[in-house]
């Protein structure tokens, strides 16, 4: 991701916003981003509401989980496979409102995905 970043020949700052996890915070990452211009920024700790990975697991959690009970291990997985492949289609709307980039903005910055 770094190497796309830094291809791309933008005449600004590249800074990239990552989570806590371990390989994100490692040496060689921020050796590697650091050689190549880009400034590193993580995310506060157990800040899950900014991170739409952690969003997604408490709307799996909520719809599978929360007050109930699965007799055998095997429906348990079953319904949260169900849930995660269903989630596009029959429940589209709650995700759409739950996942979403609306966040504190920033004028004259430019967002890139990779």
């Amino acid at each position: 991701m770094f190497l796309k970043l830094s291809s791309l020949g933008l005449n600004v700052p590249i800074a990239v916003v990552l989570d806590n996890a371990r390989a994100q915070k490692c040496n060689l990452v921020q050796g590697y981003a650091k050689e190549l211009g880009i400034a590193l920024y993580y995310l506060p700790s157990y800040s899950l509401q900014l991170n739409l990975i952690e969003r997604f697991g408490k709307f799996i959690r909520k719809e599978c989980l929360y007050s109930k009970y699965y007799e055998h291990f095997s429906d348990f997985k079953a319904a949260i496979s169900n849930c995660i492949h269903t989630a596009n289609t029959e429940q589209q709307s709650k995700l759409n409102r739950l996942l979403n980039l609306k966040f504190q903005s920033f004028k004259k910055v430019q967002i890139f995905t990779c």
